[in-house]
């Protein structure tokens, strides 16, 4: 499920995030915000990011304003899935006063998440990812994200997804970068030292 190109938000000219179902048909838009556990005021109006004025790009790793960089590598994609069924022996059940525990989860396809190909970064985000600095980077998100997300025993979780996404856009990832700049959202490429242009 490629995404040719970043959708955006008409009416907040910020990033979406897309969801598909299990048929590859796109199901919802969330604001990347939204992703990242806070809220939004209204319902997302998508259009490809060339179709929006002076579009508001955040770092989709720390979601720092003003992002500088973007990044390719290959489509990211996330599957979701959700319960649909908790099986426990009945014995096991009354023995422990209704806190069995459970012996089969049964879940079905809810969504894919798709991150794509494109990741912007601020000039923090980018050094890190210049450097390859995994845990580096992962620690600096984790660090950015709302306090439900990594209180208590929710950062261990937080920092597993992130490790997981973001080893995937390391070892995925095409050489050069390109430069944000005012008429040029999907960046300005340069190529990487040694490279013929």
């Amino acid at each position: 499920m490629p995404v040719p190109e970043p959708f955006y938000c008409r009416r907040c000219r910020r990033a979406l995030n897309i969801r598909f179902n299990n048929l590859g048909m796109i199901v919802e838009y969330l604001h990347a915000a939204e992703q990242r556990g806070q809220t939004s005021d209204h319902r997302p109006e998508p259009a490809p990011v060339t179709e929006i004025p002076d579009p508001i790009i955040e770092c989709d790793f720390c979601s720092a304003p003003d992002a500088a960089w973007i990044y390719r590598c290959a489509n990211q994609v996330t599957d979701a899935r959700r319960v649909t069924a908790r099986v426990v022996a009945v014995g096991d059940y009354q023995a422990r006063r209704h806190a069995a525990r459970v012996r089969r989860t049964d879940t079905e396809h809810a969504f894919t998440q798709a991150w794509g190909e494109r990741w912007s970064a601020c000039e923090e985000c980018a050094h890190l990812i210049e450097a390859r600095d995994l845990y580096g980077l992962i620690g600096r998100v984790a660090d950015a994200m709302p306090a439900k997300l990594t209180r208590g025993t929710h950062l261990m979780r937080t920092r597993g997804q992130l490790h997981e996404r973001y080893s995937d856009v390391f070892n995925t990832l095409a050489p050069g970068r390109g430069r944000i700049a005012p008429g040029h959202p999907l960046g300005v490429w340069t190529q990487p030292p040694g490279e013929a242009p």
